[in-house]
């Protein structure tokens, strides 16, 4: 086995329908895992992920709670095939840090998914209230990004990779953004479906729910390293932690720094546990040199002994 293995967890936007079925089917544990989240939730949330619709899965309300139980199903598997395994760090992409804390030992499963689900409402109702939207933004780097969203009214909202940056604000503003962009010359300016303009300002409402919520949820030191998205450096104490859970709501996701602390922490090899393979391409564009297993499917779970095997000895 690897000396050193990281996990990482996605973030809305890997939703698909059929999501978790075959780690369901092959497992009693991880099936078990699905019943107790619909029994915390009060809905089928193995039926959303597993049948959709597409349009239901899609919605904030319940693709984060579908996410994250997903993910955790992962996880579930994972100790199934490799009880011995504990990570050496964890980190999430926004909604990923429920997961990552909770691989972590930090949070409670059912803490978190209750929090996962709050997170939803909150950002949901937030949307609502201060209509926006985001986009990305393809080929231009932080500083012209950033002059970009100051002369539109805008915001930074995800740092994904060196050359791929979210922008999140009202309509009138991401519209404007996109011009912009592609004024200057940008690969591409494209206006995701989302349903808000996460990671600005206008989550401000869904900030303070989640701040009021957190603070009766018990949050421990994690058992490994834990790099949170809106600071980038490894955090162990659970109060600053509690903090940064609700600043994230607000601020930009610094996936390319946190990848960079990752690094500095001498960990190359990933898991990616969840649906979908979005982290293992970003991490390609920013630090090449890591490598990242996906853990999602039944098939990527059947290569997972290969690359966990150490490498060989060069000659």
């Amino acid at each position: 086995m690897k000396e050193k293995i990281g996990f990482l967890f996605p973030g809305q936007g890997a939703q698909f329908v059929g999501m978790g079925k075959d780690l369901a089917d092959s497992a009693p544990a991880v099936r078990a895992l699905f019943d107790r989240a619909s029994e915390v939730l009060e809905y089928r949330i193995d039926k959303i992920c597993f049948e959709g619709p597409e349009d239901e899965l899609t919605r904030t309300l319940y693709a984060q709670p579908a996410i994250f139980v997903m993910s955790m199903a992962a996880l579930e598997l994972l100790k199934i095939k490799e009880p011995t395994l504990k990570p050496a760090l964890t980190a999430g992409l926004s909604l990923g840090e429920f997961s990552a804390l909770t691989a972590a030992e930090a949070v409670s499963f059912e803490d978190a998914l209750r929090l996962v689900r709050l997170r939803a409402e909150a950002m949901e109702g937030a949307a609502l209230q201060n209509p926006g939207t985001m986009a990305s933004v393809m080929g231009l780097d932080r500083i012209a990004c950033d002059e970009i969203a100051k002369e539109a009214g805008c915001e930074v909202a995800n740092l994904n990779a060196v050359d791929q940056i979210v922008l999140s604000g009202t309509f009138e503003s991401i519209d404007k953004a996109c011009i912009l962009a592609e004024a200057r010359q940008a690969k591409r300016a494209l206006k995701l479906k989302v349903g808000g303009a996460f990671h600005s300002s206008l989550m401000q409402p869904a900030r303070e729910k989640l701040e009021a919520a957190l603070k009766s949820t018990r949050i421990q030191t994690p058992r490994c390293l834990f790099i949170p998205n809106a600071k980038a450096v490894p955090i162990s104490d659970p109060e600053e932690i509690r903090s940064l859970l609700s600043r994230q709501l607000t601020s930009p996701v610094r996936w390319v720094e946190t990848m960079e602390s990752a690094k500095a922490a001498g960990i190359i090899h990933y898991l990616e546990l969840g649906p979908g393979k979005v982290l293992k391409g970003l991490v390609r564009k920013s630090i090449p040199e890591f490598q990242v297993q996906p853990c999602g499917t039944q098939a990527d779970f059947e290569k997972l002994e290969e690359f966990m095997r150490p490498a060989a000895p060069s000659a």
